[in-house]
């Protein structure tokens, strides 16, 4: 069966739990690249020129969501992976919370375990050359005390560690499928422009008219 048939599980990990510093078993070829990689948060000169001279501005930082960043990588088409398309360009800057990093391995571990190991294998590689692409800016675990302090901002537990890196890294908006739980609501009380990836793009070609 293709692997763009196949369906994937979008789970919230626990996400309280800081990442192994030492990655160990099938996760190692997930996490090795993020390991690797440089990921400074300056870019190369000529990448941020090229991209103004594209954008006009500086460029649109993106805190994508699981769900968002998950779909892009195995949907052959779509909303996700154009928004990642943009990251890669270095028109948008791809702002990579490390809890939403940690889900999205396991949903791609997940995925992956339903095909064919060489359908597997290119996942595994696609999701390292996303990552080197657009050199993604890191956001660290929040603090335990300062999850348990702000957990009135949003009903989810599960989500509050998403949410709290959303607002340390304060992008230009967060990127979301899951707006039952990012709800207006919680974009006013946290000052989060939150969105589905639709209405992203809507409100960037009015920058182009």
């Amino acid at each position: 069966m293709p692997a763009s048939k196949l369906k994937f599980d979008c789970r919230r990990i626990d996400a309280g739990r800081p990442p192994c510093d030492t990655p160990r078993g099938p996760q190692s070829r997930l996490r090795a690249p993020l390991r690797k990689e440089d990921t400074s948060h300056r870019l190369p000169a000529p990448f941020s020129k090229l991209s103004r001279e594209v954008t006009g501005q500086r460029r649109i930082r993106l805190f994508l969501d699981s769900n968002v960043l998950t779909g892009g990588i195995v949907s052959p088409w779509g909303l996700d992976k154009a928004t990642l398309s943009l990251c890669a360009a270095k028109v948008c800057r791809l702002v990579l919370a490390d809890v939403v990093r940690d889900e999205v391995e396991e949903n791609l571990l997940l995925h992956a375990e339903r095909l064919p190991a060489l359908d597997a294998d290119q996942l595994i590689e696609d999701y390292r050359h996303l990552i080197k692409l657009t050199n993604p800016e890191i956001i660290p675990y929040p603090d335990k005390d300062l999850v348990r302090l702000n957990r009135h901002l949003i009903r989810h537990a599960a989500d509050l560690p998403v949410l709290l890196s959303a607002m340390a890294s304060t992008p230009d908006w967060l990127l979301t499928h899951n707006t039952k739980h990012f709800t207006h609501a919680v974009a006013q009380r946290t000052s989060l422009r939150i969105a589905r990836p639709a209405e992203f793009f809507r409100a960037l070609s009015a920058l182009f008219r």
